[in-house]
């Protein structure tokens, strides 16, 4: 019961997100399972067992890849689908968390929080980029035969 909250939540979350940076509202639902299926995949990561910083990328990259098929849907630029679903996907507690232990004058605990929150921060990059990749090496082959058979 909790995954069906948690996918509920996570897609009025990515929707309220696409409304906020006005996207079409054609698109909305669809932003809303890309920002569902991200955090659906993170959280699974995490309850099986695996490491925050790893279920980031994970989620980051799941979220990319169903922005670039979107996009592709839709004839839209990929940043329409990918903002709402990765926004989540931010470090934001822990951010605020380590700003509040610099403040307590905690820096151990500070530097701890910081750290998590620099290394979530670069597997959401990470993931966008391995998905940007990973698209490439599908879509490209099939472009390269194409121009090489309209040239002959």
């Amino acid at each position: 019961m909790a995954w069906v909250l948690e996918a509920v939540l996570a897609f009025l979350a990515a929707v309220s997100f696409s409304i906020i940076f006005n996207t079409p509202a054609k698109t909305l639902v669809s932003c809303g399972i890309v920002g569902m299926s991200g955090w659906l995949a993170h959280s699974l990561y995490v309850g099986l067992g695996g490491d925050p910083v790893q279920a980031t990328f994970f989620g980051a990259f799941i979220v990319a890849i169903a922005a670039h098929l979107l996009s592709r849907v839709f004839r839209m630029p990929m940043i329409i689908f990918s903002v709402s679903g990765i926004i989540m996907l931010v470090p934001g507690g822990r951010a605020f968390n380590a700003m509040l232990n610099v403040v307590e004058n905690d820096y151990l605990t500070a530097m701890g929080y910081a750290g998590e929150a620099l290394m979530i921060s670069g597997a959401i990059a990470m993931g966008l980029v391995f998905a940007e990749v990973f698209m490439q090496l599908i879509f490209k082959p099939k472009h390269r035969k194409r121009e090489k058979g309209a040239s002959l």
